[in-house]
């Protein structure tokens, strides 16, 4: 017997993308607070602590644990459910927060189990449960690079992850490894092991542009892969911003930067 809600859904746009779900009498959606786009009449919102799972269900501080898990994640403690309450098919939609592409998984597919970087869940049918994925070393998660904490989607219903740029699935085979920038990785399946390494070579993280530590993947299993994170989107924004004054480039990613804009000397600034 199915615990999740059974919902079905349909994605629109290309990289600017939207997930509209379809919602049968009684039928809810779970998702964050502000990714709503529009919803039909007769769809009602309501404010939880966690993810209103059968795991967070007992009594309130059940509840509050499930919530408190969210803030280790750098998520709010809250999340909005969205149901039907007339008697007919109703419709509403979540938006990606930055340009990307929104990926369905069906949990019950992956053996009930999908972990992802803890900025990728977008919404999910209610009754799938969101919590934080502890890994047996603590530094991977506080000390692992860009927000190397990450959540764990349980249950046998749809969920929806979004990535930013362009996705890439690889299957690994067993004992087939793979190593990626910590940022760049979206969501792998339960099976595949994962770990934080350190560059190594102190230069090759100041001077090779690359970050101090990068995540390696083993399989067997599926790992999904986004090809702009939006910490590197935010961190060019930021770089162009800079670059403004005068309307003379920088030029990003330079070696000077590493030592507090250094090269404007040679711009004659």
């Amino acid at each position: 017997m199915s615990l999740a809600h059974e919902i079905d859904y349909k994605i629109q746009g290309d990289d600017m993308q939207l997930v509209e779900i379809e919602l049968d009498p009684r039928e809810s959606v779970i998702a964050e607070a502000g990714a709503m786009t529009y919803m039909d009449q007769g769809i009602e919102m309501e404010t939880i602590f966690g993810d209103g799972s059968k795991n967070n269900s007992s009594g309130f501080m059940g509840k509050l644990m499930g919530a408190g898990k969210r803030v280790l994640t750098g998520e709010s403690l809250f999340m909005t459910v969205f149901t039907n309450t007339w008697n007919d098919k109703k419709h509403v939609s979540f938006a990606a927060p930055y340009p990307g592409k929104i990926i369905p998984m069906d949990l019950s597919y992956y053996g009930g189990k999908i972990v992802c970087q803890k900025d990728a869940f977008l919404c999910a049918a209610k009754g799938v449960s969101v919590g934080i994925e502890f890994q047996k070393k603590l530094g991977v998660g506080f000390f692992g690079g860009e927000g190397f904490i990450m959540q764990k989607l349980e249950g046998d219903g749809l969920a929806f992850v979004h990535a930013g740029g362009t996705v890439i699935e690889r299957e690994l085979m067993p004992g087939e490894t793979l190593k990626i920038d910590t940022g760049c990785l979206v969501a792998l399946t339960k099976d595949v092991h994962y770990n934080i390494e350190y560059v190594g070579k102190i230069k090759s993280a100041f001077f090779g542009g690359e970050g101090l530590f990068f995540a390696t993947v083993t399989g067997p299993g599926k790992v999904w892969i986004q090809s702009l994170p939006f910490s590197r989107l935010a961190d060019r924004m930021l770089s162009a911003v800079r670059g403004v004054p005068g309307g003379k480039s920088k030029g990003e990613g330079s070696v000077l930067d590493v030592f507090g804009g250094l090269g404007n000397l040679f711009d004659g600034d």
